[in-house]
């Protein structure tokens, strides 16, 4: 390692800025720079600066003490004559950097949450030693700093941060086998953990939990199928296209604020409509039967689901297939648009004892059409490719098979006239097929482009403040996609476990969301479909 300047003139000034760089020898006998740490700028047209940030540990007295740093070619101005030093910047040595500032954020967080006093009676040290206490520190600052596989704290992260330095622990701590065994003994204080946090987080915000946002993903292993009947992981409905592999499904109870309320890892192959029922029964029995609005997707509740929930006065928000659109176009159709927001408008619909809120995002509909019609020009193109090309009658039904799942929906926009089947003995013969634009189906999608449907039972609701409600479940399936960008636990780093946990490092991080009134965005998407991923594993 070494230091490097870097000049900058400015107004006919000087200026030098300094980093800490190593040489790294690549493939063909290059060698490329590696900035290691950034240090500023350090010239005597700074000193005023570095008088007032730069501070010591000296560790003969004790105590902290402000200094001015300046290069040794530099005189120290007689100003800083008490507190100014000079650098021989061509034998500085930088001896293991550790991230110290977030490390230290994260313990003053964990004492200002109460979470040293719910511990410590909780997680008591071993007989060996061990402070599970402390472990579990240095787990909850890994999530939540650079959140990742325990396999790579062991290996990487504890090394290049300061939580030894605080906690005063050394690397005993974060073997592999303690790492996980810290996470068995967490398990069982869920439940009083959750009504901790409630209740620290209403204290200091005043939350009362009226909006609750419920959704469901899944992660797979990449393992063999489990032979107890006990383990949860199941072959199911994969999110994550992999059908090849045994999955856990988990379920999520959030407040728009981004605080989870509760959450349990249920067997791969459970249903969605399953999980609803319980969920409500803990919210109740946890919290209360407070007046709150659930927010869903339109695969969770079913018909049964919604009328008991209409029977018990719970409110609702929840997305509708587009079939219950069909029956609906007409009674919509007569009702005025209300602008809720920029190029979004919606309408409202009073039925039975439920309401309907039809939205139109302009958005929505650019990036649908885009959709729509690239999809068709590639499938008008295969088509035409084919018709050239004259295939046998059996080539030419597998490559439409084909053909049609890489069109999805853009399928139904073309109708195909295949001729009849030939002969057993003639099936070698080359055949012809014509095809045209179904422009009544065509001309039936363009007019639902960019249109969902929303369902509810709250009276008197404005069916703006419907859709911005609905708008926050978009909102949070955003912010499952974000974090799960922010680790990479791909296979290979994990390569200890004979099967892994992919990609589930947190439940979701607040500073994702906003509030709908202050979103910028022109419009969300819509409404998930019944099976369609929408968000990643890692939620």
């Amino acid at each position: 390692m070494y230091l490097k300047c870097h000049r900058r003139f400015k107004d006919g000034k000087e200026h030098r800025y300094w980093s800490i760089a190593e040489k790294r020898r690549c493939a063909g006998g290059r060698v490329v720079d590696r900035h290691v740490l950034y240090l500023g700028e350090i010239n005597a047209s700074q000193k005023e600066a570095w008088l007032r940030c730069i501070e010591v540990f000296d560790e003969s007295k004790g105590a902290q003490m402000r200094l001015a740093l300046f290069p040794a070619e530099t005189p120290v101005p007689d100003q800083a004559r008490t507190g100014g030093i000079q650098v021989c910047l061509s034998d500085f040595k930088l001896r293991r950097p550790r991230q110290w500032g977030a490390c230290w954020a994260f313990c003053q967080l964990w004492e200002y949450l109460g979470l040293d006093k719910f511990w410590r009676t909780r997680l008591p040290t071993s007989r060996e030693g061990t402070s599970w206490y402390h472990v579990l520190m240095v787990l909850t600052a890994y999530r939540l700093i650079d959140p990742g596989s325990e396999w790579r704290l062991h290996r990487h992260w504890f090394e290049h941060s300061a939580m030894g330095d605080l906690l005063g622990e050394d690397f005993v701590i974060v073997a592999k086998d303690t790492l996980y065994r810290c996470l068995d003994k967490v398990l069982s204080h869920k439940e009083a953990l959750f009504g901790h946090l409630r209740g620290r987080w209403q204290d200091l915000f005043g939350v009362k939990f009226e909006v609750l946002l419920y959704d469901l993903t899944s992660t797979y292993f990449e393992s063999s199928p489990p032979g107890s009947e006990e383990d949860k992981r199941r072959f199911g409905y994969s999110r994550d296209h992999r059908p090849d592999c045994v999955q856990v499904v988990i379920a999520l109870v959030v407040t728009v604020e981004g605080f989870p309320l509760a959450y349990e890892v249920l067997a791969g192959n459970t249903a969605d409509s399953k999980t609803l029922e319980d969920f409500l029964n803990t919210i109740e029995k946890r919290y209360g039967r407070a007046h709150r609005i659930w927010i869903m997707d339109r695969g969770i509740p079913t018909e049964e689901h919604l009328e008991n929930m209409r029977a018990r006065h719970i409110s609702y928000l929840v997305g509708t297939p587009k079939g219950r659109l069909t029956k609906l176009e007409k009674a919509l159709a007569t009702l005025p648009w209300h602008k809720a927001r920029e190029a979004v408008e919606v309408k409202l619909l009073a039925q039975d004892q439920e309401f309907y809120v039809l939205v139109q995002s302009q958005a929505r509909v650019s990036k649908e059409r885009a959709m729509r019609q690239r999809r068709l020009k590639r499938l008008w193109k295969r088509l035409k490719e084919l018709q050239q090309q004259r295939p046998s009658y059996e080539t030419l039904l597998l490559k439409l098979g084909s053909a049609r799942k890489e069109a999805g929906r853009a399928w139904s926009l073309v109708k195909l006239t295949l001729p009849q089947a030939p002969p057993k003995q003639e099936r070698s013969r080359r055949v012809d097929f014509s095809f045209a634009l179904n422009k009544a189906k065509l001309r039936l999608t363009r007019s639902r482009e960019g249109r969902y449907l929303l369902r509810s039972n709250m009276s008197g609701t404005d069916p703006a403040t419907l859709w911005q409600l609905y708008l926050q479940l978009s909102e949070v399936e955003a912010a499952f996609k974000q974090s799960g960008g922010a680790a990479d636990l791909s296979p290979t780093r994990t390569p200890h476990r004979s099967s892994h946990l992919r990609r589930v490092h947190r439940l979701l991080h607040s500073g994702h969301l906003e509030a709908p009134a202050s979103a910028q965005s022109t419009g969300p998407h819509g409404p998930p479909g019944v099976g369609q991923v929408q968000h990643p594993a890692d939620a």
